[in-house]
């Protein structure tokens, strides 16, 4: 009897154990996190110093990898962070060795509207024998306000782009590539 007791005991904690498991991991990350969106025409840029050719590149930029947490539950907005992934490159017009690069990220109600939009810069430093850069950056705090409880991640989109020229955003757009050789 006191065995038969002893079991009924056990299975009733690893029950009750994996309830406050299955609730930690849903106030963890109960539903999924929004959409992240590269805009294409803000994807990549590529400074000339005169016409479009190789030779005539200053510097170049682009959003390598992109991606995304969040965490809400209940009626609580969503905290989201993000890691953006960038490669930098200085052409053989570029004359300095330290640039610093800005992007945007922005939060929309999907297909709807813009919420927030806010302009970041990352300082690349060049070196002599290497043109190209990478740099990881870290937004840790993006909060995005929700009505109530039944407005899930999927209702918003986190979109974000280098700050871009109207000229570099029509490169972008014609689907033209320049081809670097000498990188290795």
């Amino acid at each position: 009897m006191n065995k038969l007791l002893a079991v009924a005991l056990i299975a009733a904690v690893s029950i009750a154990g994996c309830s406050s498991n299955a609730k930690k991991a849903r106030e963890a990350n109960p539903a999924p996190c929004p959409n992240i969106v590269v805009l294409k025409e803000a994807a990549r840029f590529i400074d000339f110093e005169g016409e479009e050719t190789a030779e005539n590149v200053a510097y170049s930029g682009e959003i390598v990898d992109v991606t995304t947490t969040c965490r809400y539950f209940g009626d609580k907005p969503i905290d989201a962070e993000i890691s953006l992934d960038f490669a930098f490159g200085k052409g053989p017009k570029g004359q300095e060795a330290e640039k610093v690069f800005s992007y945007f990220v922005a939060v929309t109600r999907k297909d709807i509207e813009v919420i927030a939009k806010k302009e970041f810069e990352v300082p690349i430093k060049f070196s002599k024998d290497r043109p190209v850069a990478v740099e990881r950056v870290d937004i840790d705090k993006i909060t995005i306000p929700r009505r109530d409880e039944e407005v899930s991640g999927v209702n918003f989109e986190i979109i974000v782009g280098f700050n871009v020229t109207p000229k570099q955003a029509i490169f972008n757009r014609s689907g033209k590539s320049l081809k670097f050789p000498d990188l290795k």
